[in-house]
């Protein structure tokens, strides 16, 4: 597996990270140590999880997996979410940092995290706040890296621009959704990581399994799929399943896989991995199936052909004020 400089850092990772939010729910132990064997014998290096994925199950696994081997991974994790029943076990306040980064590295086995993550914008909580005590965290030697994820263009630039101001660590990754489903962040938030140097670490490449044709236009998701899934953490999957674009788009995802003898899901890997900016597509596999799959999408890449109709297919309105900085840019 090809390896890639991990945005304006020395460390490099590989091209695609293995996330492990099924791991303890979706993927009982067992099988998740061996998606885990499975993805570092294909060179892969990557690992992503959060402390809720599995009420901190995932976390769990993969420390009792990772034992000696841990040293040759790039361990990520996340923060900020509801981990517990209490008004403060939840969000990104000094109290609710300290406790779930003594929490993760408790289930990883590990005394420091590579790169770990605000899992979403805070509104209720201080920026300044949440930003001095990371930098206190890796000034610690309990974290190596920052990174954000599930942020907009100005909340991402403001807490750069904070922890510039005042020496504090900055983020150097951002991991957002980004598939042929969802490009949303190529109007602001992939121009901004690309100024600052981020690295990419995308969610979702596949668009939660609708590009990988599992789901059929006018008929009920697979009871087995998140688009079946009657929880409220299927919500997301839903809201997809609802609009009949994605279904072209991933009709068109399709027949460019008949076309190159791929599977509709290495075509949209693969989009994905080749995008300006992106470092390793999270990808998130229940089975040995799906894994293997997905390491189907290395070690080639789409020609312009193909890329020309997927872009065109899924092609987003950027708007104002990009419509227009683009029109007078034109004139000179």
């Amino acid at each position: 597996m090809e390896l890639r400089q991990f945005g304006s850092t020395g460390i490099k990772v590989s091209e695609l990270c293995l996330g492990a939010m099924t791991f303890g729910r979706e993927t009982p132990e067992p099988e998740s140590v061996a998606l885990l064997d499975r993805f570092l014998d294909a060179g892969g290096n990557f690992v992503d999880t959060a402390d809720t994925y599995g009420g901190g199950a995932s976390e769990e696994i993969l420390g009792r997996a990772l034992g000696r081997r841990r040293d040759q991974i790039v361990l990520a994790t996340k923060f900020r979410m509801t981990a517990g029943p209490g008004p403060n076990d939840a969000g990104a306040s000094r109290r609710n940092i300290r406790r779930e980064i003594e929490a993760s590295l408790r289930r990883l086995q590990t005394d420091w995290i590579d790169l770990y993550q605000i899992h979403c914008w805070d509104a209720r909580t201080p920026l300044t706040e949440t930003l001095s005590t990371l930098d206190d965290l890796v000034r610690e030697g309990k974290v190596r890296y920052l990174g954000a994820s599930n942020f907009t263009g100005w909340q991402l630039a403001t807490a750069l621009g904070q922890a510039q101001a005042r020496g504090w660590e900055p983020f150097i990754s951002l991991q957002p959704q980004y598939s042929l489903i969802t490009r949303d962040i190529e109007r602001e938030l992939l121009p901004l990581a690309d100024y600052a140097g981020l690295a990419i670490m995308p969610w979702s490449p596949l668009g939660g399994g609708l590009l990988t044709g599992k789901y059929r236009a006018g008929e009920e998701a697979p009871a087995d799929t998140r688009g079946g899934d009657a929880t409220p953490s299927a919500g997301l999957m839903r809201l997809r399943l609802q609009r009949e674009r994605n279904f072209r788009v991933a009709e068109v995802v399709t027949n460019v896989a008949s076309e190159i003898g791929k599977t509709p899901a290495q075509v949209a890997l693969n989009w994905v991995r080749h995008r300006p900016g992106v470092t390793s597509p999270i990808i998130g596999v229940r089975t040995m199936a799906q894994l293997d799959d997905n390491l189907g999408a290395i070690g080639w890449q789409l020609d312009d052909e193909h890329l020309g109709v997927l872009d065109d297919a899924s092609a987003i309105d950027l708007g104002y004020p990009h419509d227009f900085i683009g029109m007078i840019n034109s004139l000179g």
